[in-house]
């Protein structure tokens, strides 16, 4: 079972940019699907991006759609999430999450493995 491991999060200026990584400490993600998830204070956890590692083919969420990049480093094992004009709403704990498919998944239950979270705050 992968083993995920978040990092990249911190505090921006609003119209800054971040990126994200997340690390298998433990397996690959050959043959998974990979997601980034987020969640807001009252709020509950939304799909931000996903990624299929095999094949490469990508999904976003409306609200992230030409601002956030979710890519790929086959070499390294490392998935990342670029975030380029960040919003003050896009303040929230960031996850990355895997699960066992050929596809990109885009819903929260789908995945069985989550990280632990990493903090982005967007400053206005």
């Amino acid at each position: 079972q992968v083993q995920l491991v978040e990092s990249g999060g911190g505090l921006v200026q609003a119209g800054g940019s971040l990126r994200l990584s997340c690390a298998a400490s433990k397996g690959t993600f050959s043959f998974h699907a990979l997601g980034w998830f987020r969640q807001a204070p009252g709020k509950e956890r939304e799909f931000v991006a996903g990624i299929n590692w095999n094949y490469g083919s990508t999904d976003y969420a409306d609200s992230v759609k030409g601002r956030f990049t979710i890519s790929r480093d086959n070499a390294k094992n490392m998935v990342y999430l670029q975030m380029n004009s960040l919003k003050p709403e896009d303040t929230a704990v960031y996850y990355c999450a895997a699960a066992r498919s050929v596809m990109v998944l885009p819903r929260r239950d789908e995945y069985g493995n989550w990280g632990q979270g990493t903090q982005v705050t967007v400053a206005s």
